[in-house]
């Protein structure tokens, strides 16, 4: 047995050890605590992300929501407005789906008041009536990851050709007259930028259209340097006067053409340089007046089959009417001194600027041929996944049309108004000039997206809509965008692009499995494109590992 002073010392030394472990344990602990801070909260995440200079001068709105529960995941400047840029389709194509339903056909005949006879002769004119498709042309239907267009071009107005000579039309005693009088003749939208008019982005709209109203120009270099490139249009036509100065330099030299022409000219001016062996390049032009344009077309197809045509080549466009002896019903107002049916007294409308409106089309006898599109469903697609802003246009005037507000733009926004404030969307939240977003007057809140996207997915229509929309890694506008991420293949969601506009809205999957509505904006930077739509992606990212639980 140990002597007592021996034992407590053995006490002492065991009490000493025991505090020091502690002490040491405590102090790795403090240390492991520096070195590893605890994690950020998504708002802290997403707040780095936009507090970084130079993204931190820019106006940022976002509007993410818990679509099962409905509640806010995260929320910045959500009930702000934004220029949306091409958001603006969404609200376009689900008016449209809600209106037209997805199973609606276009279609587009050769009409006459006359008939043929035994000889094969038509007394009378031959018209081309269009009523509103927007895919007679040699694009690929239905859309598969990407824009395909096979020739020719002309395939659909060759097939209207076909069905002509087999019911054996062998002269027209009359003119050949392309008829666009189903939709009202207001080819622009308000706001739209007067250098936009003359690319594909601002094709005039009309309802007999033709290659998304666009001729591509081809531009190859010539043999020798000094010699002028080769330009020809595709399809082959002499619509517009091309005066080509661009030149072909020595190999090695930058690529650099210019290209011009005026609203309502139908002269093109091209200048610049391309060097021997370049690959070429292929510009897509406005086309001045779609009807005047395929009714030529379709009259140089007649006589390459060797039909007879005596008369003249031309179009039929409506007549201008004044907006008031519209039916009035309920628009949105437009800033400024603009056209404001509902909002103005008679006598004030007076005095306002015509307004074009679609009048009758004549009522031929017979129809001598005929195109039906695929349903309506797959042009939807087309507009979403590759934000096509012509076939937005129409899809637009098709939505008052058929809602009965007429086929013009006031009657579309009508209609599309009606729609979202059924949707429980206020007329504050939105301001839409035009249907694609090309406009940049147009404006609306990203919690009024989210609104929008959350009402949809309950519709009947809801899960086309969705897959409508551009999916992360995989086709359309996103096709690029998020496919070496987490959020690759789990993103439905449309994006916009102006001048110094971003945006993205749409639907995620969370990693955990949670549904998510969601809204980004970014408007008045002043970055390359690159900048904020890395910054859009990571919110995004974020969203899907992350975003799962409400804040």
């Amino acid at each position: 047995m140990l002597p007592r002073q021996t034992f407590l010392r053995s006490r002492a030394l065991a009490a000493l050890l025991l505090v020091l472990c502690l002490s040491s344990a405590l102090t790795a602990e403090s240390a492991a605590a520096k070195k590893a801070p605890s994690k950020k909260n998504l708002a802290e995440q997403i707040k780095a992300i936009l507090g970084h200079p130079p993204l931190s001068r820019a106006h940022w709105g976002l509007d993410v929501v818990d679509l099962e529960s409905g509640k806010t995941v995260y929320a910045l400047n959500a009930d702000q407005l934004f220029i949306p840029a091409s958001n603006t389709k969404l609200f376009t194509t689900a008016a449209a789906l809600a209106t037209a339903k997805p199973d609606y056909r276009f279609h587009t005949t050769i009409e006459s008041s006359s008939t043929i006879d035994a000889n094969g002769r038509l007394l009378g004119d031959l018209v081309i009536v269009g009523r509103g498709d927007p895919n007679i042309s040699g694009r690929v239907v239905p859309f598969v990851l990407k824009t395909e267009r096979v020739p020719p071009h002309t395939q659909v107005l060759e097939e209207l050709v076909d069905q002509l000579v087999a019911r054996g039309l062998k002269i027209v005693d009359g003119d050949v007259i392309g008829d666009d009088t189903f939709y009202s003749p207001e080819r622009y939208g308000e706001g739209w930028a007067h250098d936009d008019l003359q690319w594909i982005d601002g094709a005039p709209v009309t309802a007999l259209t033709f290659n998304d109203n666009v001729v591509f120009v081809n531009i190859q270099p010539g043999e020798h340097d000094g010699d002028k490139a080769l330009v020809t249009p595709e399809p082959e036509n002499s619509y517009y006067d091309i005066e080509n100065r661009i030149v072909t330099t020595a190999a090695g030299i930058v690529r650099k053409i210019g290209i011009h022409r005026d609203p309502g000219s139908k002269k093109v001016l091209m200048w610049g340089n391309i060097p021997i062996g370049d690959p070429g390049v292929k510009e897509a032009l406005a086309i001045e007046d779609p009807a005047e344009f395929t009714a030529q077309l379709f009259r140089s197809l007649l006589e390459r089959r060797g039909i007879t045509v005596t008369g003249k080549t031309r179009a039929r466009h409506g007549e201008i009417a004044q907006f008031y002896d519209q039916p009035p019903s309920s628009l949105t107002p437009r800033p400024g001194n603009q056209r404001q049916g509902c909002c103005m007294t008679a006598t004030e409308q007076a005095t306002q600027p015509a307004t074009p409106m679609a009048s009758p089309t004549p009522a031929p006898n017979e129809i001598l041929a005929e195109h039906v599109s695929l349903p309506f469903l797959e042009d939807v697609r087309i507009i979403n996944k590759t934000s096509q802003n012509l076939h937005a246009e129409l899809a637009l005037r098709l939505t008052g049309k058929l809602a009965g507000q007429g086929g013009s733009f006031e009657g579309g926004a009508a209609a599309v108004k009606q729609f979202l404030l059924q949707a429980g969307i206020t007329d504050e939240d939105f301001i839409f000039l035009d249907g694609s977003g090309l406009s940049r007057r147009n404006l609306v809140t990203p919690a009024a997206v989210v609104r929008l996207l959350a009402y949809a997915a309950r519709q009947p229509w809801g899960a086309a809509y969705e897959d409508s929309l551009p999916v992360s890694g995989t086709d359309g506008s996103l096709q690029d965008r998020l496919g070496k991420s987490g959020a690759s293949g789990l993103v439905h969601a449309k994006t916009g692009t102006l001048s110094h506009v971003n945006a993205l809205s749409g639907y995620a999957q969370t990693i955990g499995g949670r549904r998510l509505v969601f809204s980004i904006f970014c408007n008045n930077h002043n970055l390359p494109g690159s900048k904020t739509l890395a910054a859009i992606d990571e919110i995004v990212e974020l969203l899907v590992k992350e975003g799962g639980a409400a804040r």
